[in-house]
């Protein structure tokens, strides 16, 4: 007996099971802008931190009583830690879930956060930077991750855009942040407000991570069966940090032996891409390199990362300690490349989907372009208008790294295996600190140097610049390149 045929819906109207599942499409769809939402929020936290403690420093020296190793520890063991922990952190959110690996970062580095602001001597306050490096580490990954899980085509571009803002942002206005605190709480103590500050945020971003963010996908199921490679993890974070190691601690080392870690740490890392060859169930799947859309958005990330970063860094120096300026003057001078970002990140999502390596390419010049302006400034007014002189190159520069950053992660992972997608992000992120930290050697090296010899702060800033800019100047070859290698296809 056939069933019994549904009568027709009155004209204009829609059957109720339409309506139903229109309703629910909606509530799917703003459900997952909700979590990126949540997501961007824990990532810009967890990135502010990279930056907002630099101009901390003199705060934390005065309260706590620091040495010059102890406040190179509480910058760079943040930024070894954070690397170590990528790519292993990227392999648990594929197997255990991005949820449960999300969850348990953000735990974590609102507990050290805690510690941090607490710290009753500068020893506690870097190993709780450390932990809070590692969390830091954990966390990166599985953003990614779900943006590759709960998006995608344009909407996913158009998700990493929104990515790119928040790094852009974080990066940029992490100094004006810790001033405007520090400004609030007063120079002695003002310093445990930048740690402080994360509490809040991090437990109003758990208690919506546990209703938004999804559990695990059907395309990370045959993730399930992988198993921890103990080998690979010792063989990967031994060279990894043999190679960091020199890099970061490169102005508190003295002598040129801290150099012979670098041919070690290469050596190790040798064995370890040997090792994952013969493993069953390998760390990082090599066969990611073999898309070489992947390959040149690590190797690009990599050395855009070497120049961008670093300026940040010597501009800083340049200002507080050049000029006098406060740690607040000083995050306000950066502010003109944070909405530079802000503006041109979001479109650069956008564009990318449309135009491909282009964007980043065009964004790669503009950056360049502004960077070079930027040191041009500095010698045509080289004393306390300074920061007014630069506003402008770093609005064009800021601009031009909105159209880098998110695009350039939009199509690095643009055909890898939603299953991988924790993995290659860890690889990315880490590519991106190993630049860091090589551009804040090569350049702050050539910043010391100079300003040792001539005693000119000025000078010392647009020879670093210039340094910065060789490393930019490489990743625009880089995207010309892989633009080139499409176009012959």
């Amino acid at each position: 007996m056939s069933p019994t045929p549904r009568p027709p819906a009155a004209p204009g109207t829609e059957s109720p099971d339409a309506d139903d599942v229109s309703a629910a499409a909606q509530r799917a769809e703003r459900r997952r802008w909700q979590a990126l939402a949540v997501c961007l929020l824990v990532g810009f936290m967890s990135l502010l931190d990279v930056s907002i403690v630099n101009v901390a420093l003199p705060s934390i020296e005065q309260g706590l009583h620091a040495t010059p190793a102890d406040l190179s520890w509480v910058l760079s063991g943040y930024a070894l830690t954070f690397g170590l922990t990528l790519i292993p952190a990227g392999v648990l959110g594929d197997i255990w879930g991005r949820r449960t690996a999300f969850l348990t970062g953000l735990v974590l580095f609102t507990a050290a956060s805690a510690a941090c602001g607490l710290a009753p001597s500068a020893t506690a306050l870097v190993v709780a930077r450390l932990i809070q490096g590692a969390a830091s580490g954990l966390l990166g990954p599985q953003i990614s991750g779900l943006i590759q899980e709960m998006f995608t085509g344009a909407t996913r571009a158009r998700a990493f855009g929104y990515f790119g803002t928040t790094v852009g942002l974080a990066t940029a206005v992490g100094p004006l942040a810790g001033g405007l605190l520090i400004n609030a709480a007063g120079s002695e103590d003002g310093w445990r407000w930048v740690f402080f500050v994360n509490l809040p945020i991090g437990v109003i971003a758990f208690l919506l991570a546990l209703r938004l963010i999804p559990t695990r996908g059907r395309a990370v199921e045959s993730a399930l069966d992988r198993r921890i490679d103990l080998v690979g993890v010792a063989l990967l974070a031994a060279g990894l940090l043999a190679i960091l190691l020199p890099l970061v601690q490169a102005e508190q080392w003295h002598g040129d032996t801290k150099w012979a870690l670098i041919p070690v740490g290469l050596a190790l890392l040798t064995g370890f891409v040997a090792w994952e060859r013969r493993c069953r169930s390998p760390l990082v799947d090599l066969t990611l390199f073999r898309l070489r859309s992947y390959t040149f958005g690590a190797l690009l990330g990599l050395l855009y990362f070497a120049g961008f970063t670093t300026i940040f860094f010597i501009f800083t120096l340049y200002l507080q300690r050049g000029l006098g300026y406060s740690a607040l003057q000083a995050g306000a001078a950066i502010t003109p490349f944070a909405l530079g970002s802000a503006v041109s990140a979001a479109l650069g999502g956008r564009l990318v989907s449309r135009h491909g390596r282009l964007v980043i390419i065009v964004g790669l010049v503009t950056v360049i372009t502004g960077t070079a302006f930027a040191a041009l400034a500095v010698h045509l007014v080289p004393g306390h208008g300074a920061a007014y002189a630069t506003a402008g190159p770093l609005l064009v520069a800021g601009i031009g790294s909105g159209l880098v950053i998110a695009p350039n992660q939009s199509l690095a992972l643009a055909c890898v295996p939603v299953a991988r997608a924790g993995t290659a992000g860890g690889i990315l992120q880490t590519a991106q600190r190993l630049g860091t930290a090589t551009g804040v050697a090569c350049v702050g090296a050539v910043f010391f140097a100079h300003l040792a010899a001539h005693g000119s702060w000025a000078g010392a800033f647009q020879l670093g610049v210039l340094v910065a800019l060789v490393f930019e100047v490489l990743a625009l070859v880089c995207a010309l390149a892989d633009a080139r290698q499409r176009g012959g296809h």
